[in-house]
C-alpha cells in the first residue's frame, strides 16, 4: 500500500472530498490535503490548508505533490491538457493523479431536444450546452500530458426529473450553465424551450411520468514518470509467437514473386 504524505483537492467546492476522505480506509494512507478552488467563498468557512488556484495556473513547485484529486472540474478548463501537464510537473516521480469529470454522453437527451426544437421553429440551432470529452480520447488525455499507465473508467448516472425545468435549475444551482464565450448570440425563447420540453417528454419520458437526465462520469487515473514503473518492452524482444500464444496455426503470407 502506498502513502501520500501531501494532497491536493484541486476542486474543493464545499468539501465533498474531505467528507468521503474522512469516512474512507484510505484516509491514514494520506497525510495533510490542501483543498484549492478557483473560488474563495467556496473555501469560506473551512478549516485546514486552504488556498484559490486556477487550475490552468497552478502555484505549486515542480515535484512536491504525492497525490492530485479532481472533481467534477477539469471540462470548465479551456485547455484540459495544459491543466494535466501542470498536475504531472507538480507531482513527485511516482505520485498519482485521480481526476474526474463529465463525459460526452452528459445531458444527451437536453442537448437533442433543444436542438431539434430550436432547428424546427426557427431553421437552425446552437450551441446551448457546453461541450463535453468524449470517452475514448479520455485516456489519451493523460498520455498527452506525460502521465505513465493511464487508465479512463466510465459510469453513467441516470437522474430522474418531474420537468426538464427542474433539470435545468438544477444545472444552475450546479454552476453548470452554457459559459461557451462563442455561444449562440440569440437567447432561447420560450416558444423554443417548451417545444424541447414537449419534445423531452415525448422521446425520453417514462412510464411514470417523470424524465431521466444522463451523467457521464469519466475518471481518469495517472502516474508521473518513475523508473520503478512497469515498462512496456521494446519492439521484437517478444519471445514467442502471437499464433504459440493463441493455439492456432500459423499461415505465412504468400510471397509476391519478383
Amino acid at each position: 500500500m502506498r502513502d501520500f504524505p501531501l494532497a491536493v483537492d484541486l476542486s474543493a467546492r464545499r468539501g465533498a472530498f474531505a467528507e468521503a476522505l474522512a469516512q474512507s480506509d484510505a484516509r491514514p494512507r494520506i497525510g495533510a490535503v490542501i483543498e484549492a478552488d478557483f473560488s474563495g467563498a467556496m473555501l469560506a468557512g473551512r478549516t485546514g490548508p486552504r488556498l484559490v488556484a486556477d487550475e490552468e495556473r497552478l502555484p505549486f513547485a515542480p515535484g512536491s505533490l504525492d497525490l492530485v484529486v479532481s472533481t467534477l472540474s477539469l471540462h470548465w478548463t479551456n485547455d484540459v491538457v495544459g491543466a494535466l501537464i501542470q498536475i504531472r510537473r507538480a507531482l513527485r516521480p511516482d505520485g498519482l493523479f485521480i481526476g474526474a469529470f463529465l463525459g460526452g454522453s452528459t445531458l444527451f437527451e437536453l442537448r437533442r431536444s433543444l436542438i431539434d426544437a430550436e432547428a424546427e421553429l426557427t431553421g437552425g440551432a446552437g450551441s446551448r450546452v457546453s461541450p463535453f470529452a468524449d470517452a475514448s480520447d479520455a485516456a489519451g488525455l493523460l498520455q498527452r500530458a506525460g502521465f505513465a499507465l493511464p487508465v479512463a473508467d466510465v459510469d453513467r448516472v441516470s437522474v430522474r426529473y418531474d420537468h426538464p425545468l427542474k433539470l435545468m435549475a438544477d444545472l444552475r444551482q450546479m454552476g453548470e450553465t452554457n459559459a461557451l464565450a462563442d455561444r449562440h448570440p440569440r437567447g432561447l425563447t420560450r416558444q423554443v424551450l417548451a417545444r424541447a420540453f414537449e419534445l423531452y417528454q415525448e422521446r425520453f419520458g417514462e412510464a411514470d411520468g417523470r424524465i431521466p437526465a444522463t451523467f457521464e462520469i469519466l475518471t481518469l487515473t495517472g502516474w508521473a514518470p518513475h523508473a520503478s514503473q512497469q515498462q512496456p518492452l521494446k519492439p521484437g524482444s517478444a519471445k514467442m509467437r502471437l499464433a504459440e500464444a493463441l493455439g492456432v496455426e500459423e499461415n505465412p503470407l504468400p510471397r509476391e514473386e519478383d
